[in-house]
Formats: structure tokens, sequence, C-alpha cells
């Protein structure tokens, strides 16, 4: 079969190879992938960012995705060929604290798809089955594969942060977290506003007005003039940062009201700002991370119904035989959340 491979430590070198289809150990089963999405971690290697130095080239990339079961290993009870699945591609040691108390998102000694070894930009992949849960019936395979990023995003609405119906949310950054996290919070009554640069303006915030969200773009709009609108001078209830910038979280810092919330999602890197209004407003700084089971079971339920909208939301124009023209789209901005059909690879 073929894949996707990150072949040297360095931007770029992204080259499709031939390896051996995976044989599954006595735990794992093998998956025939379908389709897989592109995510901001995944562009992350490409640029081949620092925190992918722990990475072992060539290793084939992807981590978003859903397939079918076409055998399991010896010791496999839960789960039978043929059936539908996605992967919780966090995979923590189950023996440090972390673990044990239940937070394997969060495993001092994390193992992750696609990083630390093969991931799903490849014909087959081979997963344990404590990573996996199986696609409900009414969640259509090409939504199912974009079920990893939506829990992520349920994790940060519905279990780290206090929206509740009627609340006024900004989300910061009309990436693929930021939109999702807009829909989640929307799906929550919440009335939420999506803001974004100028870049941004070519497709992500037509795009988060697409899917319903009054949209902003912080290098030309009075945010306080926009804020004292839209929250009747008061300030956001809750700010989500999805930016993965260093500006974002001072940014969210003047937008959110006393006594309100901030979740950063996005992994700004190095930050200097004033933290004495914060303690002096009570703000309640809240950190979200990568997502568990609970987190998918919510985003099955948000894609089937619709409440999250995956059908506006993903951009299948991208071929991974051509994935050069997908990676640099993505950076620029000119698509939100590419789609690949893996089949393809097994062409």
């Amino acid at each position: 079969m073929r894949g996707l491979a990150k072949t040297r430590r360095e931007s770029g070198s992204m080259k499709l190879i031939d390896v051996e289809i995976p044989e599954p150990a006595s735990d794992e089963v093998l998956i025939e992938v379908e389709y897989a999405g592109l995510c901001g971690s995944d562009a992350g290697i490409y640029e081949f960012k620092p925190a992918f130095e722990r990475m072992n080239p060539p290793t084939i990339i992807g981590h978003e995705y859903t397939g079918q079961i076409v055998e399991i290993g010896d010791d496999v009870t839960r789960f039978s060929p043929s059936e539908r699945v996605v992967e919780r591609p966090i995979h923590g040691c189950g023996e440090c604290y972390q673990c044990k108390i239940g937070m394997e998102n969060i495993c001092q000694n994390t193992e992750l798809t696609g990083i630390d070894h093969d991931g799903a930009y490849a014909g087959y992949i081979t997963a344990p089955e404590g990573s996996l849960q199986t696609v409900p019936n009414d969640v259509d395979p090409r939504h199912a594969a974009l079920t990893e990023p939506t829990a992520v995003c349920t994790r940060a609405v519905m279990e780290n942060s206090r929206v509740s119906a009627g609340d006024r949310v900004l989300v910061a950054g009309p990436g693929p977290i930021g939109l999702l996290t807009a829909q989640v919070a929307d799906a929550q009554g919440a009335e939420v506003t999506v803001a974004g640069v100028s870049p941004d303006t070519t497709y992500r915030l037509p795009l988060a007005k697409k899917l319903g969200f009054p949209t902003i773009n912080i290098e030309e709009t009075d945010l306080e003039a926009y804020r004292e609108e839209f929250t009747d001078g008061i300030g956001y209830d809750v700010v989500f940062d999805t930016t993965g910038h260093p500006s974002g979280l001072s940014m969210a810092a003047e937008e959110v009201r006393k006594g309100g919330q901030i979740v950063l999602v996005g992994q700004t890197g190095e930050t200097t700002m004033s933290y004495t209004p914060l303690v002096r407003a009570e703000v309640d700084l809240q950190c979200s991370y990568s997502a568990m089971y609970r987190d998918f079971e919510s985003a099955f339920r948000l894609i089937a119904s619709g409440d999250v909208d995956h059908e506006t939301f993903l951009d299948d124009r991208f071929s991974l035989l051509n994935s050069e023209d997908a990676f640099k789209s993505f950076l620029a901005g000119e698509t939100c959340k590419p789609l690949f059909d893996i089949s393809v690879l097994r062409e």
C-alpha cells in the first residue's frame, strides 16, 4: 500500500511511500481507512515546527479518520470485521497518575498516532482496541472522519467551559477548531461571534458567515465599539482562544467580562501580558486539550443531529496524490478543513 509520510526533518518533505500492510497485534485491529482530515498539527508537521521534533522520519502522518475493520487480533473482543470506527489518537500509558484517575488525554507518557507511529494517510492502519469507538449508523462516513476535531471542541465547550444558553461568546480564530467550537457553543444556545484577521477574509471568515455566525476582522473592526453593541457594554461571558498565536490570549483578556471565562484551546506558545487585571476581575482561565471517550460520544450526537454542520465545513477538493496543494492552501488560510478520500492510496 501507499502512505503519505514525513520523510525528512525539515519543512515540506512529504512523500508518498510504499509500505507493507501492517499486521495487527493481539490487542489491535486492522482498519481500511476511508476518509481522513487535515489538522493544524499535520500542517505543523509539514512545516516541521519544534513541537514535532520527536518524530522519527519516515513516518506516515494523519490522525483524524474513519474506516472499516478488516481484521482483528486474537485478544480483541469488542469489535468485529466490517464495523466502522474512529480512533482516539492520544494513547495513554495506563500506568501514570493521570491515566489512573481517568485523564488519559494528559498522560505523562502519551503516544500519538501519526507522530510516534504511522498514521491514517495510508490505505490501512492498525489501532489498539481500547482506542476505538464505533461510528453510529446515522453518521455519514465523511463526517465521521472529522469526529476527533469535533470531540476536541465538545470537550472545550461542554466539559471545560461555562457556556450556557444566552451567553455572549467570542471565538478567536476561524480555523477548523474555531469554527467547530463556534458550532458547539451555538448548539448550547450561546450567541457567538467569530473573530479573525485579514488573511482569514478570503475563505475562513466567509465560511463562518455561511455557517450562520457574525464575524469580525480584528485588524479593521473597532473591537470596543463592537463589544459595546454585542454585549451591551458588559463584555463576553466566555472567550475561546483557538488562534494558536501569542496575541490570542491578550486579546481574550481585553474582550472577556469581569467574572467571565477564557478557554485556551489553541497552543499559543510564549506570550507576555499583564495578568493583574485578570486576577482583579476574577476571570477564570481554563485550558482544554484533546478529547476522551465521552467527548467523542457528544461529537457523534451533534454530528447526527446536524447541530454541527460538517457538510458545509469540510472541503473535499484535495487529493493525497498531490498533497502539496492541500498543505499550502491550509497554511495560507485558503481552506479550513480538507478531507481526503483515502481509497486512492489502495488503487
